[in-house]
């Protein structure tokens, strides 16, 4: 019949309208901002510090070594060392940046930063609500405006932040048992070492001459 495809077609569309305000799986629209989707846990926006404990700056799993300023494509991230270590917040001596900035108006959210760092110690974030009026210094964002706790990174990433707990962990734990046998090594050395030094000074008794 002629006009029937047109027809279906204008029915089909109809019924697509009408679904669309009484169908609830197909109410689409979010009332932005004041209704929210919630994240999917591999959302990712910018960079952020990851630190322990509750002070940030002592706190902070980054040691400044650069590779992720030198692997950056677009280079966006720049990093100056601090010229002495620092205690950390568990009172080992690290280095720590002394200048950590990432410009976001340059990054491409490549996620290398995070793949190349050997700590742990930069994640990507979800924040997404940036936007600022000043378009330089507004988008360069400190390393105050970077760090953030673990307890965040666990909320936002939870799946990975708990793999990444555990293998710290683990690697924490032989380190620490590797430190303890070598501190007993040390030991009985020195111990052997005083044990010798002690024989050498101790006078040997005179022998009597031969009949």
């Amino acid at each position: 019949m002629l006009g029937s495809g047109i027809a279906k077609g204008m029915i089909e569309t109809a019924r697509n309208f009408v679904g669309s305000y009484t169908d609830e799986s197909r109410l689409v629209t979010v009332e932005y901002p004041e209704e929210r989707l919630p994240l999917k846990e591999a959302t990712r926006n910018f960079p952020f510090l990851v630190y322990d404990g509750e002070d940030a700056a002592p706190g902070l799993r980054c040691v400044a070594c650069q590779i992720c300023e030198k692997e950056c494509p677009p280079q966006c991230i720049y990093i100056i060392k601090d010229a002495a270590k620092k205690p950390d917040y568990m009172g080992k001596m690290q280095f720590q940046p002394k200048v950590f900035d990432i410009d976001v108006s340059v990054c491409m959210s490549c996620q290398i930063c995070v793949e190349v760092c050997p700590f742990e110690a930069i994640k990507m974030d979800t924040e997404y609500e940036l936007s600022t009026s000043d378009r330089f210094d507004g988008l360069l964002l400190k390393k105050e405006d970077l760090w953030k706790s673990n307890e965040y990174y666990q909320k936002i990433h939870p799946t990975e932040a708990t793999e990444v707990d555990r293998r710290l962990a683990e690697e924490k734990t032989k380190a620490e048992a590797k430190a303890k046998v070598d501190a007993e090594k040390a030991r009985a050395a020195a111990d052997a070492k005083k044990a010798a030094t002690a024989t050498a000074a101790t006078p040997s008794a005179p022998t009597s001459p031969a009949a």
